[in-house]
């Protein structure tokens, strides 16, 4: 074998060193490191030159370790910065927390990861999302603090990480958790805190279901990665309260401009309503107002019941109970359908107002409603002002009517001024109660008086009406029974007339006295009459006997009946009671057989009542036959 030359002999190892710096400048695998020493070997490179070779193999190795470690470093905080890039772009807390066990999963290629949030109320850490997770025990799990190795990073806020869980003595194990973790297959797991400030808000896991040591660097990027995660979770956390904030606030917003619309639609009405009133408005006019506002139909009632308008809808009594607990509450309340209102002047109540065809009524409309209230309550006192001074009025009036002296056409004139035509008959009506307070008899009156064109007033200490009527006693007893249903007690009203112009009426007034004075003697609490209507006594008592209008009302069938028939009903009668009733005498006198008295007594009492033998009607009848037979004939 020939000698290599010397030049020869220092050539290859700096060849070899080239080759060292074009592997490190490659990147090439560390195995191909090797191969310029191998070359330099081969070649008979002398010794110190082998040496220098392989010292410089080892530094290029360590280099290319170096290279390798910054590599993946620059490698994993790209991914960490992406990932934070990414986190920083979502906007769902949901969307977050998947996001960060999906990175998790990708950086450290396990095959689970999964996050748990710490529950400040429970004092305990549940599992809130996972990645590659089969098991529903290991997704619904909760970890108390100090439990398992979940529990103990989110007690010290210190990572922690098993190779081997289940055979793992340094954690507080319990039979949920170890099953959990069974089920799942988890051997090797690494815990990291997620940290905002000195506050732990939870814990982030890498695990395999392999045996697996995590090396340092591995926990550190898990680490990094529970620091931007935590920070991303607390900013979606925050846009999440702002946005919550913000729809408070949109539907706070809503609700104040829903309120002023309504305020102001209900200032509206209220102003509508009130305008209507003062420009003169009647009832009517409100119960139309109110029902075109809501939509319904509309009563309203005085505090006595008594109907003052209706629109869009049939007759309905004011109900108690509803009036009363409107009343007691002050705010509109439902009844079977129908929605009350008390009308109220502080705690008087002046009457009721009503809404029908509407069961439900928001709190805009109620509120609406409830206003309308307000108003009739001012058109209430309005119309009881002006019948007041009306009443007023007409009661003086009638006190100058009822004197005995005055100028007949200037009280007439007068009259004529409030609606009341004297020219025409009016009947005098004296009106008591027993029980009934006499200011609400005498409201009564009036009320009955302005809806009949008449008057009413106090006429020494009497409660006195004076209407257009030619039957006065018929007229008393309609009289009586509407007055006593309007104040709830019997009324006995006495009457007298027809009158015709101001002359007439002082002694009418006189006359339906004397008959009410009769009424109560007689016992007819709570009846209606005028004298002729009181028989016998009503002739006694009277200043002009009406005697043949007695004989008329008293025998009128029999007269009528003997004067169609040419029978003798009325002498028969007069034999009868002549002959002390006695039947064989009567038909002595009669010239008639006792069975024909007996049939002609019949016809009697077909004609004049079943009771026309009581002790009562028969004084009555046998005074009207005395009267006839002293009175001429017509």
């Amino acid at each position: 074998m020939l000698p290599t030359p010397q030049g020869a002999d220092h050539a290859e190892p700096q060849a070899g060193l080239r080759s060292l710096l074009d592997l490190l400048d490659r990147g090439a695998p560390a195995e191909d490191f090797a191969r310029p020493a191998a070359r330099a070997r081969e070649a008979g490179a002398p010794a110190d030159g082998l040496t220098a070779l392989d010292e410089a193999t080892d530094v290029a190795l360590r280099i290319h370790r170096t290279l390798g470690t910054h590599r993946r470093r620059e490698a994993e905080l790209t991914a960490l910065f992406d990932t934070a890039s990414d986190l920083a772009a979502l906007r769902d807390p949901d969307a977050v927390l998947r996001a960060i066990v999906r990175r998790a999963k990708l950086l450290l290629g396990t095959d689970v990861t999964y996050l748990s949030l710490n529950d400040e109320t429970a004092g305990d850490t549940y599992m809130r999302v996972t990645d590659g997770s089969i098991a529903a025990a290991f997704q619904q799990l909760r970890l108390g603090m100090g439990e398992g190795l979940g529990g103990l990073v989110a007690q010290t806020a210190r990572p922690y990480v098993t190779g081997d869980y289940q055979q793992d003595p340094r954690f507080h194990h319990t039979d949920a958790i170890d099953s959990a973790v069974l089920q799942e297959g988890l051997r090797a797991i690494l815990g990291v805190p997620l940290r905002l400030g000195s506050r732990v808000i939870g814990v982030l896991y890498a695990a395999d279901r392999a045996a697996r040591e995590f090396a340092t660097e591995e926990i550190v990027l898990l680490s990094s990665l529970a620091d931007h995660a935590a920070i991303a979770i607390d900013g979606a956390r925050l846009l999440e309260e702002t946005r919550a904030a913000l729809v408070d606030l949109n539907a706070a917003t809503e609700t104040i401009r829903a309120h002023s619309r309504a305020m102001r639609r209900a200032e509206q009405a209220h102003d509508q309503l009130t305008d209507l009133v003062l420009r003169g408005g009647g009832a009517d006019e409100v119960a139309d107002g109110i029902a075109a506002l809501l939509d319904g139909g509309a009563l309203i009632h005085d505090a006595d019941g008594l109907e003052l308008a209706r629109t869009g809808t049939g007759p309905l009594p004011p109900p108690a109970p509803a009036v009363a607990a409107s009343r007691a509450s002050g705010r509109a309340v439902p009844q079977d359908g129908t929605w009350v209102c008390a009308v109220l002047a502080g705690p008087e109540l002046l009457g009721s107002i009503a809404l029908t065809g509407r069961a439900e009524l928001d709190d805009t409309d109620r509120r609406l409603f409830e206003r309308a209230g307000v108003v009739t309550a001012l058109l209430l006192l309005l119309r009881r002002s002006v019948a007041e001074t009306e009443d007023r009025v007409r009661g003086e009036l009638l006190g100058d009517l009822l004197a005995t002296s005055g100028d007949p056409v200037g009280l007439a004139g007068r009259a004529r001024r409030l609606g009341v035509r004297l020219d025409r008959p009016h009947a005098v009506f004296v009106a008591h109660s027993e029980s009934a307070p006499r200011p609400r008899l005498l409201a009564a009156a009036h009320r009955t008086a302005r809806t009949h064109s008449g008057l009413a007033g106090l006429h020494h200490d009497d409660v006195v009406i004076v209407t257009p009527a030619v039957t006065p006693g018929g007229d008393a007893v309609a009289l009586a029974a509407a007055l006593g249903q309007s104040v709830g007690a019997p009324v006995t009203v006495g009457a007298a007339g027809p009158a015709t112009g101001p002359a007439g009426l002082p002694a009418a007034h006189a006359e339906a006295l004397r008959c009410l004075s009769a009424l109560r003697a007689l016992g007819h609490t709570g009846h209606g009459a005028a004298l002729a209507d009181l028989g016998f006594v009503g002739l006694l008592i009277g200043e002009q006997a009406d005697l043949g209008g007695y004989v008329r009302a008293t025998l009128g069938p029999l007269l009528d009946y003997d004067a169609e028939r040419g029978t003798e009903l009325v002498r028969t009668l007069e034999a009868y009671f002549g002959h002390d009733r006695s039947l064989t005498k009567a038909k002595t006198a009669l010239h008639v057989h006792v069975n024909t008295v007996v049939q002609r007594l019949e016809r009697v009492a077909r004609l004049l009542g079943d009771d026309w033998n009581t002790p009562a009607r028969t004084l009555e009848i046998q005074l009207a036959l005395r009267l006839h037979r002293l009175t001429p004939p017509a």
